[in-house]
């Protein structure tokens, strides 16, 4: 991913700074992730969303490795 990825929030097309990684216990395996991207006016939203669901969330810079 670049820096050219847009936000993953709905609506939004800004450059995404943000990777979001996170699972769903109840249908994931452990080793089963999906990736959310995220602008800094979004991290804060998508990154609580999935908490309030209880998934396993991982965030981290998003960088053109990543």
């Amino acid at each position: 991913m670049s820096a050219a990825t847009p936000c993953s929030r709905a609506g939004c097309r800004a450059d995404a700074s943000w990777r979001i990684d996170w699972r769903n216990p109840r249908i994931h395996a452990e080793d089963r992730r999906k990736t959310w991207t995220a602008c800094d006016a979004h991290v804060e939203f998508l990154t609580g969303f999935l908490t309030s669901r209880d998934f396993p969330v991982w965030t981290s810079t998003l960088t053109a490795a990543s």
